[in-house]
């Protein structure tokens, strides 16, 4: 195997940055770049040294060298790691001088395939690395380094045991299938991979939250004009991203921004007003709306409580759920301009049906906007399983329905008294697909599209 090299850290200028190259003649190579007495060739492996950096007899920076020998190493081959001054001009004349010497340009993400490929990684702990380096949030850190530390790899460990043990229970009559034999009883089988699939399913399910919490939950604010929407959004991100005015339908597009509450990424969406409209380009924007409510987990439903009648916002509401449907949306009623209204008007939050949740506040006083982000973690703590490796990456989440589908097939087989040959391949299937999302069985398309989409020195 060839020796590879690159710059791990970010483009750019820095106070540091770090030159990376692994493979069988990193020292070699790292090693013509010192003088002799600089004692890099018996630098002991796991130490750093300080020392000067040369192109033949020019000095080109003064680093600090630190070497890895295999397998102790990221990629579990020889590494050399040299932190060296921020300059452009110096990360490029390292990574030439390396390249002189034998090494070449790594590919985006060669360093963590190698990690994979020499069993450092296995393929969703490699994929959690990804993840780990695009993490916007507390909640998306936890969850890559979930799955980095095996959160995932362990129940794909304890499903296969399953599956096995199924398997070796079918094979066996098979050896004897001359004989006549039968070593399981049909019931008995039914049962464990009744067992398997509500793990594979529940571990499967866990997509719709996981992919969330990953790349952040989508959250739309709707309502009617002038209800406050823009002021909503503006007093949630504590500055003026949308233009507020007292003239109807001055939103005509979506306006959308992110806002991290306790840990977890939002993405707000703030929408054109809902109503009857002859203006062509705000019925464009009542469009766009209406798909904005549909690609939300959650919908801010705005209400003016100092205007709308109770019967006025359930038919509103109602013309929304004809346009969208809200049966897996979660719906947070929110009755806004509470400061416009005295005691002896009322408002109408006790008088909407109680299976959603109701929020009054003033968006433009900015009052109670706090109750708004509290009702929002509700949201993903009712969602939230504790000690659960939840699945966040699609490539596992396709692999996962399938497993659940040799696995219905194979109870399905079992209840039509099927050959033992036949219920085999289902099982066999699922643990092909197992061996798939873990990495035993893989191939380079798989790899080189998991791969390249890391960056280059990682």
């Amino acid at each position: 195997m060839d020796t590879i090299c690159a710059i791990s850290t970010a483009q750019g200028v820095g106070a540091i940055a770090v030159v990376r190259a692994s493979g069988p003649s990193a020292f070699e190579a790292a090693g013509h770049l010192f003088r002799p007495e600089a004692g890099i060739s018996t630098l002991p492996a796991q130490q750093a040294k300080f020392a000067h950096l040369y192109d033949g007899e020019q000095l080109v920076d003064q680093v600090v060298v630190l070497k890895y020998a295999a397998p102790r190493s990221y990629t579990g081959e020889d590494m050399v790691e040299i932190s060296c001054h921020g300059s452009l001009y110096i990360q490029k004349k390292i990574l030439e001088l390396l390249i002189e010497h034998g090494c070449r340009m790594a590919m985006p993400g060669e360093f963590t395939q190698r990690a994979f490929m020499n069993g450092k990684l296995d393929l969703p702990q490699a994929e959690a690395v990804g993840d780990l380096i695009n993490s916007q949030s507390e909640t998306s850190h936890h969850l890559a380094i979930n799955q980095l530390r095996g959160g995932i790899s362990k129940k794909m460990h304890q499903l296969r045991e399953s599956l096995v043990h199924v398997a070796s229970l079918l094979e066996l009559e098979l050896d004897f299938s001359e004989e006549d034999v039968t070593f399981a009883n049909r019931e008995d089988l039914d049962r464990l991979l009744a067992e398997i699939a509500t793990e594979a399913d529940t571990l499967a399910q866990s997509f719709k939250i996981g992919n969330l919490l990953k790349t952040g939950i989508p959250v739309a604010i709707v309502g009617r004009p002038n209800v406050g929407k823009s002021t909503l959004l503006n007093a949630l991100l504590q500055h003026d991203r949308a233009i507020v005015s007292q003239v109807p339908g001055t939103t005509r597009d979506t306006i959308e921004d992110t806002l991290t509450i306790g840990g977890t990424l939002f993405r707000f969406i703030d929408t054109a007003g809902l109503r009857n409209t002859n203006d062509e380009v705000e019925q464009y924007g009542i469009e766009r709306s209406y798909e904005a409510a549909r690609r939300a987990a959650v919908i801010l439903y705005l209400c003016d409580n100092s205007q709308q009648s109770r019967s006025e916002i359930l038919d509103d509401f109602h013309n929304l759920q004809a346009q969208v449907d809200t049966l897996d949306k979660h719906i947070i009623f929110i009755f806004n301009k509470i400061d416009l209204v005295n005691e002896a008007q009322g408002g109408m939050m006790d008088k909407i049906e109680e299976r959603y949740p109701a929020i009054a506040i003033s968006a433009k006083a900015r009052q109670f906007v706090n109750d708004v982000e509290d009702a929002l973690l509700d949201f993903v703590e009712s969602h939230r399983v504790q000690d659960m490796a939840l699945l966040t990456n699609e490539r596992h989440y396709g692999l996962l329905k399938s497993i659940s589908k040799s696995i219905a097939d194979a109870r399905q087989g079992l209840a039509e008294g099927i050959p033992t040959d036949l219920l085999v391949e289902d099982i066999r299937a699922a643990l092909t697909d197992i061996g798939t999302l873990t990495g035993t069985i893989s191939t380079d398309d798989i790899l080189n599209n998991i791969f390249g989409h890391f960056c280059i020195g990682k």
